[in-house]
């Protein structure tokens, strides 16, 4: 004989769902930071032209340079001829470097390494 409660109940039951494997979780690909760009000098050249104390605030003008550090700027190319007067990216070096032409001081900017 056949028990009517347990067959019910098997035949009343949900039928059970098929596994579905979930899909595999997305990875980026490992990226390392942006590398620095590589610096450039930006180079003060002596000129008999323009007076020191115009130097000087041009420099401070267009650079973060305080008074003393372009001081010393300014007289290191008066003696030597030339000065470094910063390193920094090549598009600000350019930058740099036609500011200083329109104030009539001569700049000139070339790679560091």
């Amino acid at each position: 004989m056949i028990d009517e409660r347990n067959y019910m109940s098997k035949q009343t039951a949900a039928p059970s769902k098929p596994q579905v494997a979930e899909p595999p979780t997305k990875t980026r690909p490992h990226k390392s930071p942006p590398r620095p760009l590589p610096p450039w000098k930006v180079l003060l050249h002596n000129d008999d032209v323009n007076d020191m104390e115009y130097v000087i605030d041009t420099i401070v003008m267009l650079t973060p340079l305080d008074g003393q550090e372009a001081m010393i700027r300014m007289l290191e190319a008066h003696k030597t001829g030339v000065a470094l007067l910063l390193s920094i990216h090549r598009e600000r070096a350019e930058l740099y470097a036609q500011q200083f032409t329109s104030r009539r001081l001569s700049v000139t900017i070339e790679p560091a390494g």
